[in-house]
């Protein structure tokens, strides 16, 4: 294994002057090609905040944030539009294009890499659309799905592009247990086949048995990184 996020002394502050007010305080930590990563705390705790910086959505401001060798730090908004294009996030709320079907809502994540043909786009978002069990549902607009089904359309769109790096926030807040655990056992097993990196924001307990390990955060500062003894991949669950 080997390091694809690595982060060191870093720090994070919202606004500026007088109103200027650190978040997170002095963060150190590696995740390795593979590993499927929860970071779990209470409201405010930083959590959130890591994950954007990683997702390259923010510019980190103090420290070292390297992701896929590429430093973060005080990156422009071209090298953090370069960073986004190379993983995939998976958004609380989904983020689905409510004027868009299910099929364009995973090709739309193609639409920003270069040089694939349109047939290609359409022939891999569906492909991937009926990994996800959705292939029934091409066709169909966000209002007409569950929120089981339109939390699938953000993996298929997160993992359309064969990412590295899948980030995801609060996957299972807006869902029932039963389709929660679903959804987390379609990460993992799309991961082992497309071999990425999965970091999971999550304050579900439900589902932290699929993680290899778990960071925990509380006022901005991790508390514990215990390694969970199990070999990658080894303890998905059917």
């Amino acid at each position: 294994m080997y390091p694809v996020i690595s982060i060191k002394n870093l720090d994070y502050y919202f606004g500026h002057k007088q109103l200027r007010k650190q978040v997170l305080f002095n963060i150190s930590l590696e995740i390795n090609a593979g590993e499927i990563i929860i970071i779990n705390g209470h409201s405010g705790s930083g959590k959130t905040t890591l994950l954007t910086l990683i997702g390259g959505l923010r510019s980190a401001q103090n420290g070292s944030l390297k992701v896929l060798g590429k430093e973060l730090c005080n990156a422009n908004s071209e090298e953090l539009v370069q960073a986004r294009r190379r993983n995939g996030y998976i958004f609380q709320g989904c983020n689905l294009h409510k004027s868009l079907t299910a099929l364009q809502n995973v090709k739309i994540a193609l639409e920003n890499q270069e040089n694939i043909p349109v047939k290609e786009m359409n022939l891999r978002s569906i492909e991937i659309l009926e990994k996800v069990g959705l292939e029934k549902y091409l066709n169909y607009y966000p209002e007409q799905l569950s929120g089981g089904q339109k939390q699938r359309i953000a993996i298929a769109r997160a993992l359309v592009g064969e990412p590295q790096i899948v980030l995801a926030d609060e996957p299972t807040a807006a869902l029932d247990s039963h389709s929660g655990r679903e959804v987390v056992k379609l990460m993992q097993k799309l991961a082992q086949e497309k071999n990425c990196t999965i970091v999971i924001v999550s304050h579900d307990n439900r589902i932290f048995d699929i993680a290899h390990r778990i960071i925990s955060m509380e006022d901005g500062k991790i508390k514990t990184s215990p390694i969970i003894s199990y070999p990658l991949y080894s303890h998905i669950q059917n």
